[in-house]
């Protein structure tokens, strides 16, 4: 790890952002892999990793840098680094674990100077979300020791922050001992380099109506909250309908903010391979209404999405105050499939 001392500006920019998100909706980017994929990087620009979209950071900044900029250019407040596989199960697969710091520190750089050179042209602060995807590794299923995991998230966070992350974001999380492992992580990251910055949290929950592993949201809340997050949400695997149900019970119940990046609807198999079907003014639809109903303040895309559904967004959401949750939050325990609320119904309630 690099030596790092937080800077007035990171330390500020830091505390906007959350009073942004104290205030109004923030809107964070969109899909981010298709739109590398897409300027045909080469096996050289992969340093013959092919599809380890991390390296560009270092071999082709210029490529990551568009991306950024083309969602900026719409209107967004933050972009998510290039950095959803710098973690041990991912750059493991390419046999370079040995490098998780070196490309998270220079995707939160990149997107940095991007940020910054926007904020330059009108003032406007911008904010750059360090990513921190799941990796391939389900601890729950022995697939990989929770505390090298947890290691390794550190060493991810450090890059991030070092690189000059303005909030880390912990995305698409499957199984809940892998999300403990990345935020508590983080957590020691934050400690280690003396950074106060928002930890947001965002889980996937399939189709099935649970995540990968079997865990229902109110597992996942119970489970992630008292870690002292800033934020829980949801993201990737469905589009927006199919995640209104579980954002009204985090709406209902976190005593966190709300966030929700869905992808632009289900998959659709065609001659050409899988599109997404969802336009962008059904996004915007959706967010505005999650924003009016369920009190969201950060939205964005994943899978699917692009500039264009970005920009609707902005355009939808930008003035809007969130409407005011008032939560119930329902004290219990979780295993690792669902909550139990200490709601006694009887006279003896065990726990074991």
């Amino acid at each position: 790890m690099a030596s790092f001392t937080p800077s007035t500006a990171s330390t500020a920019r830091a505390s906007e952002l959350r009073e942004a998100l104290a205030s109004r909706v923030v809107v964070a980017d969109g899909a981010m892999g298709t739109m590398l994929q897409a300027q045909d990087p080469s096996m050289e620009d992969f340093e013959q990793l092919e599809g380890c979209n991390e390296v560009l950071n270092v071999t082709r900044p210029d490529i990551v840098r568009s991306v950024h900029e083309a969602y900026f250019s719409v209107g967004v407040d933050c972009v998510e680094t290039n950095t959803f596989g710098a973690n041990l199960a991912a750059l493991g697969e390419y046999d370079i674990p040995e490098r998780i710091f070196e490309l998270s520190e220079a995707g939160a750089r990149v997107a940095r100077e991007t940020a910054d050179d926007f904020t330059a042209r009108d003032g406007r602060t911008r904010w750059v979300l360090g990513s921190v995807g799941p990796g391939t590794k389900l601890p729950t299923l022995g697939h990989a020791p929770y505390t090298a995991l947890r290691d390794a998230y550190q060493q991810n966070v450090e890059g991030l922050v070092t690189g000059g992350a303005d909030a880390v974001l912990v995305e698409t999380t499957q199984d809940l001992l892998q999300t403990k492992a990345s935020v508590i992580g983080a957590r020691r990251a934050l400690e280690a380099l003396g950074a106060d910055l928002p930890l947001l949290v965002q889980v996937t929950v399939e189709t099935t109506g649970t995540m990968l592993l079997g865990s229902e949201i109110g597992a996942a809340l119970t489970a992630l909250e008292p870690l002292g997050i800033d934020m829980i949400g949801l993201n990737c695997a469905t589009g927006p309908a199919e995640m209104s149900e579980h954002l009204r019970y985090l709406s209902r119940h976190a005593r966190t903010r709300v966030s929700a990046m869905p992808n632009a609807g289900l998959p659709v198999l065609g001659r050409d391979g899988a599109h997404y079907p969802l336009t962008p003014a059904e996004l915007a639809d959706a967010h505005e209404t999650f924003v009016r109903e369920y009190g969201l303040s950060l939205v964005g895309g994943c899978c699917g999405t692009t500039p264009e559904h970005l920009r609707q967004v902005v355009e939808r959401v930008r003035d809007m105050q969130p409407t005011e949750r008032q939560p119930r939050p329902e004290p219990g325990a979780a295993s690792l499939y669902q909550t139990v609320p200490f709601r006694q119904d009887t006279s003896y309630l065990a726990i074991g």
